[in-house]
């Protein structure tokens, strides 16, 4: 593909985005003002990975001269031999950032996240590996600097969590993360396990971006509202007040609970916050269904009733069966290094995107 015709539009929307906002009336319209603000900051960066893109290439033609032109075994030619490895590293780089700069940028992907883990099929041990994932995800927003709120959790008897919701905030967040929308599956011989014997379990794990008030309309009049004590730990007071918040959409029949601060008004704006991202995900489901066999074959469609990956303890594998990837480092990956299976994930479904483009 060549990429100076994308590179050379960059710069001319650039220019005119740049142009728009310094126009001092842009900022009469706040929001249309904060689109233009988070496009020229993209467009800043793609433009400077096009300019660097051309400098890397202008190099490599330099240096691939330099090695015809020089004796193979001279110490000019192994310099030239070891700077065109590493172009040719950088150049792969830029590429795939202005190839995804090419795609119509997805609004959600720099929104703020939910992620809704439920214990599936197992018992205790599907429990114990729903707490396994929610320390993974909160190992990995630690390592990417993002902030991790708890919103609501279900805890099991003997540990885990039966259902545990919470939020992440950061740069970038949905963009990463709404791959891991699916159905996990661990293979593991459990604590409580005295033949050794290796139990399969599974859980479910949903990402929903988070909708704002312009995304969902929601009618109080739609809404039964339901408050209560809220009961498990959390400290003193806690189970003292009637702070827990129940939610029930009436024409959708979802409801939220949410009970994590002590405050009911707080409760029931995160409460808010979780039913407005579902009946998002809800809407956004609809649409995609009438293209649902395009996009069969996609990365990332966050069918729930989807296989997405296998944990195996015995074998030290993490298998992503999406893109028939398997890794043999799954102490590192469970404790929060997933970027080895998200990058990949990320550019495979940019490759189908771009051949849906072609096509």
């Amino acid at each position: 593909m060549d990429l100076r015709p994308h590179i050379e539009r960059f710069s001319r929307r650039f220019a005119e985005v740049e142009a728009a906002l310094s126009d001092s009336k842009l900022f009469d319209n706040p929001q249309r003002a904060q689109e233009l603000t988070r496009e020229y900051a993209r467009l800043k960066e793609l433009v400077a990975d096009g300019e660097a893109y051309v400098r890397v290439l202008d190099d490599l033609a330099q240096n691939r001269a330099l090695l015809d032109s020089e004796p193979a075994d001279s110490e000019l030619a192994q310099m030239a031999r070891e700077e065109i490895a590493r172009l040719e590293k950088e150049q792969q780089r830029l590429v795939r950032q202005i190839q995804f700069g090419i795609l119509p940028p997805d609004p959600a992907d720099s929104r703020n996240t939910i992620i809704e883990i439920r214990a599936g099929a197992g018992g205790q041990e599907s429990a114990l590996f729903a707490a396994d994932l929610y320390r993974m995800y909160t190992r990995y927003a630690e390592s990417r600097g993002w902030k991790i709120e708890n919103l609501d959790s279900s805890p099991s008897d003997l540990g885990g969590y039966k259902e545990i919701i919470f939020q992440v905030s950061g740069t970038d967040v949905y963009k990463r993360l709404k791959y891991e929308s699916g159905v996990h599956r661990v293979q593991r011989v459990p604590a409580t396990e005295a033949q050794g014997r290796i139990h399969t379990s599974t859980c479910t794990v949903a990402v929903l971006p988070e909708a704002q008030e312009v995304d969902i309309e929601i009618k109080p009049e739609d809404l039964e509202i339901n408050v209560c004590r809220a009961s498990g730990k959390g400290g003193q007071g806690v189970n003292t007040t009637d702070s827990a918040v129940q939610i029930q959409h009436k024409p959708s029949g979802l409801i939220v609970r949410c009970a994590d601060e002590r405050s009911q008004q707080k409760n029931k704006a995160k409460a808010l916050m979780v039913l407005r991202s579902r009946l998002l995900e809800r809407k956004v489901a609809e649409e995609n269904a009438k293209y649902a066999a395009q996009r069969r074959e996609q990365v990332g469609t966050g069918e729930r009733n989807e296989r997405i990956r296998t944990y195996n303890f015995p074998q030290n594998r993490v298998t992503d069966h999406r893109i028939e990837l398997t890794l043999y480092n799954l102490p590192a990956f469970i404790d929060g290094d997933i970027d080895s299976v998200i990058e990949p994930l990320m550019q495979h479904d940019l490759e189908e995107k771009l051949a849906a483009m072609a096509l």
